[in-house]
């Protein structure tokens, strides 16, 4: 289960747009490189391993070192764990609404038709 802080450190993780590029590209390039992941940013390297630093802290990033360099990893776990927590209340009323929308639609069309007959 998801704590209060974890939820916080993972938002908190997100709210920085280029921590969400790296996201982006850890997701799309599973096992990039540090040096590769920084190419794509115009900060310096430094800069690139303070915002890794911050994703790693949340869960949202996880490492693995080869050799000389480092792999990184997107980890969607933290994600999926506040969506199941703090979204899925909100998703399953918006369903029962959308539901009970068709159900009305198909009874509106249904005496339309038979309006016609």
């Amino acid at each position: 289960m998801i704590t209060d802080q974890d939820m916080s450190a993972v938002f908190h993780a997100l709210a920085h747009e280029s921590r969400r590029q790296m996201l982006d590209i850890l997701r799309d390039q599973p096992g990039c490189p540090v040096g590769e992941l920084a190419r794509h940013f115009d900060v310096s390297r430094i800069a690139v391993m303070n915002h890794l630093t911050v994703l790693e802290q949340a869960g949202l990033v996880t490492s693995e070192k080869q050799g000389r360099s480092r792999h990184l990893y997107l980890n969607a776990v933290p994600l999926q764990m506040i969506q199941d927590r703090w979204l899925g209340g909100y998703t399953s009323q918006f369903a029962s609404r959308v539901t009970q929308l068709k159900y009305a639609a198909e009874a509106a069309a249904r005496k339309e038709e038979n309006k016609d007959d």
